[in-house]
């Protein structure tokens, strides 16, 4: 796993171990908020904090002005954090601005952020006509409307194109079945002559 990877960086419970040498991912053991935590690296032993990533001393002290705490559960939850779960796989998701519909990329799982919501059937995103999502989609009522537009033109266009070559397949499948079994037969037959004339020996005179 690279050490940009999105799901380390943006999980407050795991953390890349600073040793250029080893860079496993270690897991963040729950201090005191505001307070520095040592924290081991169980691939090559070395102990740096979870805050700032330094190599850990005694009454250690954070170079770092701002020390990286875990987010409480309570953060998470607010409508309000960037970062979230998703509510499928639990992969940690980052949404700096845009359009409040999430498509996750670990397990293709689509979503309300603010609610959570599952939307993998909400194609033409009726979850934000109504309920305390309403109008909150991050996109102008237009735009909605011409997206919905775009979805019903593409169903429609898959349906006249399937009501058209219907027809032909339905005539053609004759033709498409004897092509198919056509080879079948054939073999068969050859396997039928060579078991009715066996090669015979030549006789003795």
């Amino acid at each position: 796993m690279s050490p940009l990877s999105p799901e380390v960086q943006l999980d407050p419970s795991k953390a890349w171990c600073p040793v250029i040498d080893c860079q496993a991912v270690c897991s963040v053991v729950p201090g005191v908020e505001g307070m520095p935590t040592p924290l081991p690296c169980q691939a090559c032993h070395a102990i740096f904090c979870c805050s700032c990533s330094q190599p850990w001393q005694d009454e250690h002290v954070c170079s770092s002005s701002q020390a990286l705490t875990p987010a409480s559960s309570e953060d998470r939850c607010s409508p309000d954090t960037p970062i979230k779960q998703c509510p499928m796989c639990g992969v940690y998701i980052e949404r700096n601005q845009g359009c409040a519909q999430m498509l996750c990329k670990n397990c293709k799982h689509t979503f309300c952020w603010y609610c959570l919501q599952n939307l993998d059937g909400d194609i033409f995103l009726r979850h934000y006509d109504k309920g305390p999502c309403r109008d909150k989609l991050g996109h102008s009522r237009a735009s909605v409307v011409w997206n919905r537009m775009q979805v019903v033109a593409v169903l429609v266009g898959v349906s006249i194109t399937m009501m058209v070559t219907f027809p032909f397949l339905l005539l053609a499948s004759p033709c498409i079945l004897c092509c198919i079994f056509k080879p079948c037969r054939g073999k068969n037959r050859k396997k039928k002559k060579t078991k009715r004339n066996p090669e015979s020996a030549p006789a003795d005179h």
